[in-house]
Parts: structure tokens; sequence; C-alpha cells
């Protein structure tokens, strides 16, 4: 656990909105490779381990791209208007800070703001619309214009990262922008590390495949190991009205926005966690798309579901809980080791 929540903190730390992505691709390529494994990095910039094992292939895919901003207009104010990447809402970043990333190295930083947001000039500002039309990026620097901005080196199409601010209560709740999804990716290094450690005989082939371009649709819809069988997208378990599970359990989707999940694959998965006495919900997830979806998509013959700790408020500022992320832990063990 020490372990996997101090990889949720080197990861979160580093900046990767879909696209923006290959420092910390690159720095999870060299976690695996000190456990001992030899990552393979595809050509999108995913990240594909073999975790050892024989026969009837399984992958463990989770991402590491987040959700973030690209600038979309230098201001006449010499402020930015954003466009969001993934499903980034701006009523979510509201006087957040954030660093501007230029294309050629240099970086600035600043804070999400309204268009006028001092209460004591404009009457309008609690009923104003929270939308990037109506909310822009006030750099910290002297800049009164676009020619100022631009004289930084700021221009259309500069990446905006904001800061995770991630925090871990002594109660064992986890608190960060972006548990979505390197909390699961910490989990499957958890996971690696947990085989490496007891020399454990995996009963059947099982890839770890750390993808990007999740959060705009099409993380796995290439570079799958072509003996591929089975996928499970280790993602973000929903929380929320309607919906059964919490911080605390391991969330198992039955079906998403995109359809059901393999029935075989799901009632497994269910009779794992009840023969191990892991704390799990199953739930439907209205608007979610995954990993898997993406790899189905793309023509990838496989069966599927997903699982993840119960992760709530996604797309904000997300929480989950250390027991959420053990009963996630706990039933990718189970499942792997059953076969």
């Amino acid at each position: 656990m020490d372990y996997i929540l101090d990889q949720l903190k080197q990861l979160t730390a580093i900046e990767s909105p879909s696209g923006f992505t290959r420092k910390v691709a690159e720095y999870t390529m060299e976690q695996f490779k000190s456990l001992g494994y030899n990552p393979e990095m595809t050509n999108k910039g995913c990240v594909l381990v073999d975790l050892g094992g024989e026969g009837d292939p399984l992958i463990l895919a989770a991402h590491i791209d987040t959700l973030g901003a690209m600038v979309a207009e230098v201001k006449g104010n010499g402020r930015l208007r954003l466009t969001n990447i993934g499903g980034l809402q701006a009523n979510n970043i509201e006087a957040e800070n954030c660093t501007i990333f230029t294309r050629f190295g240099n970086k600035y930083s600043g804070t999400m703001q309204m268009n006028d947001p001092s209460v004591h000039v404009n009457h309008e500002y609690s009923e104003q619309k929270r939308d990037y039309k109506n909310m822009e990026v006030v750099i910290d620097e002297r800049t009164f214009s676009k020619a100022d901005t631009e004289k930084l080196g700021i221009s259309v199409g500069d990446y905006v990262c904001f800061d995770p601010r991630t925090v871990i209560t002594e109660s064992g709740f986890i608190k960060s922008r972006f548990l979505d999804d390197k909390l699961s990716v910490a989990i499957l290094l958890g996971y690696a590390k947990y085989l490496k450690e007891n020399n454990v005989t995996l009963k059947r082939k099982v890839y770890a495949y750390i993808t990007v371009f999740e959060e705009v649709g099409h993380g796995c819809a290439s570079g799958i190991p072509e003996d591929a069988k089975e996928i499970i997208s280790v993602d973000m378990g929903c929380v929320g009205e309607g919906l059964t599970c919490n911080e605390f359990k391991v969330s198992i989707c039955a079906k998403d926005s995109r359809g059901p999940s393999n029935y075989e694959v799901t009632t497994a998965l269910i009779l794992c966690a009840k023969e191990n006495n892991i704390d799990y919900a199953v739930d439907i997830y209205p608007f979610y798309g995954s990993d898997a979806d993406a790899a189905l998509a793309a023509g990838h013959d496989l069966k599927h579901s997903l699982i993840g700790p119960g992760v709530y408020a996604s797309h904000g500022y997300e929480r989950s809980h250390k027991d959420g992320v053990k009963n996630t832990l706990d039933l990718i063990k189970a499942y792997t080791l059953a076969k």
C-alpha cells in the first residue's frame, strides 16, 4: 500500500493531459524496469508490459493520460481563453492554479478565473455561467495585451495543466485530481511489485497496458497484443446517486454507455470477489466509456469487463480510500490467480 500511494503521488505530480504524456509514460516505463520487467512503448506512446504466465492472454489496461486544457485564444487583455481536453468542466476549475507549457520549453503559472472575478466590482458574479467563454487564465506575469503574452512565447495550442492537489489523510482518504486513472496505474504497479516480490507463477499470460489518449476515446484502439483474448479495464469506479459503490469498494461494471460487459468475465469477477471476501459493488455506468470499449470499437476480438476503486466526484476534485485500493488489488490478484 505504501508503494502504491507513493507511486500515486509521483504520477499525479507529472502533468499529462491527453497528447502531453511522454514524460509520465517514460516515468512509468522506468518503474516497471526497476521492478525487473521489460516494458515496451508503442508508437502512440502507450506502455505495454508482459507480467508473465502462459496461455489465454489477459490485458489489464489502465490509462495515464488525464483531463486538461489547451490555449484556444490569446485575448486582447493578455489573458487566455481555453478549450478543454477530455471532459474537464469549466466550473470545476474556477480559481484553480495551473501551469502553461509553451510549445518550445517555457512554462508559466496562472489561475483560472471568471472574466471579471471581483465581487466588489462585478455585481453579477454569482449568476454568471461557468464556461470557457466566460472564464480565462490570468497569467502570473506582467502582461496587459495580446502582444505582451505572445512575447512570452505563449500561443494557441499550448497545454494548460491544473494542479492535482494530492492529499492522503490519516483516515485513509485519497483526494486528488486525476485519480482517474492514475490511481489504477499505481495499483497495477503495486500488482507488478507483488508478483515479483512473491515469485508468483501466473496461471495465464497477463499484460499490463498503460494507455494514453483514453480521455479522448482511443487509448486502447491500437497496440493490443495479437494473442490477447480478454481485456479488463482498470479504471475509476463510479460513486453517485442511484449506484451502490462507494470509496471503500471495488466496483464491477455490468454495463456502461456503450453496452454490457462480457457476461462470463463479469460473472467470474463477481464470484472471485464473493469467494475471497472482497468488498465490491456491481453497478451500471450511464455516462462512461473505457479503454475496453475503445479496443472493441477498433475491431479487437476480446472478452471485456471493467473494474476499479470507487471514486467520488469524478472529473472534479476526486476522492477515494485506501480500502478501495486494497479491494481492487485483491480482486486483480484473485482473478489472475484463479484461472
